[in-house]
Protein backbone atom coordinates (compact mmCIF):
# COMPACT_ATOMS: atom_id res chain seq x y z
CA UNK A 1 0.00 0.00 0.00
CA UNK A 2 1.37 3.40 -0.88
CA UNK A 3 1.83 6.08 1.75
CA UNK A 4 -1.01 8.19 0.29
CA UNK A 5 -3.44 5.26 0.63
CA UNK A 6 -2.33 4.20 4.10
CA UNK A 7 -5.04 3.90 6.73
CA UNK A 8 -4.00 5.64 9.93
CA UNK A 9 -5.13 5.05 13.51
CA UNK A 10 -6.70 8.52 13.46
CA UNK A 11 -8.77 7.60 10.40
CA UNK A 12 -9.99 4.40 12.04
CA UNK A 13 -10.88 6.31 15.21
CA UNK A 14 -12.80 8.93 13.22
CA UNK A 15 -14.77 6.29 11.31
CA UNK A 16 -15.57 4.42 14.55
CA UNK A 17 -16.66 7.61 16.34
CA UNK A 18 -18.95 8.55 13.46
CA UNK A 19 -20.47 5.06 13.41
CA UNK A 20 -21.16 5.19 17.17
CA UNK A 21 -22.79 8.63 16.93
CA UNK A 22 -24.99 7.43 14.05
CA UNK A 23 -26.03 4.31 15.97
CA UNK A 24 -26.86 6.42 19.05
CA UNK A 25 -28.94 8.82 16.94
CA UNK A 26 -30.84 5.96 15.30
CA UNK A 27 -31.54 4.34 18.66
CA UNK A 28 -33.05 7.53 20.03
CA UNK A 29 -35.09 8.03 16.85
CA UNK A 30 -36.51 4.51 17.34
CA UNK A 31 -37.41 5.16 20.98
CA UNK A 32 -34.52 3.15 22.42
CA UNK A 33 -32.43 4.80 25.14
CA UNK A 34 -28.67 5.01 24.90
CA UNK A 35 -26.87 3.42 27.85
CA UNK A 36 -23.62 4.71 29.30
CA UNK A 37 -21.47 3.58 32.20
CA UNK A 38 -19.34 5.86 34.33
CA UNK A 39 -17.45 4.47 37.31
CA UNK A 40 -19.60 1.34 37.15
CA UNK A 41 -22.89 3.29 37.29
CA UNK A 42 -25.36 2.95 34.40
CA UNK A 43 -26.92 6.07 32.94
CA UNK A 44 -29.72 6.06 30.38
CA UNK A 45 -30.24 8.81 27.81
CA UNK A 46 -33.91 8.79 26.92
CA UNK A 47 -35.22 9.80 23.47
CA UNK A 48 -36.38 13.15 24.90
CA UNK A 49 -32.79 13.90 26.00
CA UNK A 50 -33.33 13.18 29.70
CA UNK A 51 -30.44 11.46 31.47
CA UNK A 52 -31.50 9.11 34.29
CA UNK A 53 -30.17 6.28 36.40
CA UNK A 54 -33.63 4.64 36.43
CA UNK A 55 -33.59 1.67 34.08
CA UNK A 56 -36.37 2.27 31.53
CA UNK A 57 -36.29 -1.43 30.57
CA UNK A 58 -37.63 -2.41 34.01
CA UNK A 59 -41.09 -0.85 33.58
CA UNK A 60 -43.51 0.57 31.08
CA UNK A 61 -43.46 0.31 27.30
CA UNK A 62 -39.79 -0.57 26.98
CA UNK A 63 -40.16 -3.46 29.44
CA UNK A 64 -43.15 -4.74 27.44
CA UNK A 65 -41.19 -4.50 24.18
CA UNK A 66 -38.18 -6.22 25.74
CA UNK A 67 -40.39 -9.01 27.13
CA UNK A 68 -41.87 -9.62 23.68
CA UNK A 69 -38.43 -9.75 22.09
CA UNK A 70 -36.96 -12.10 24.68
CA UNK A 71 -39.94 -14.45 24.48
CA UNK A 72 -39.55 -14.72 20.71
CA UNK A 73 -35.83 -15.44 20.89
CA UNK A 74 -35.52 -17.64 23.96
Amino acid sequence: MTKEHEITDDMIQMIANNAVREAQRKSLENGIPNVYSKNGVLYFQLPDGTITMDNPFEKGELKERLDILTKKNF
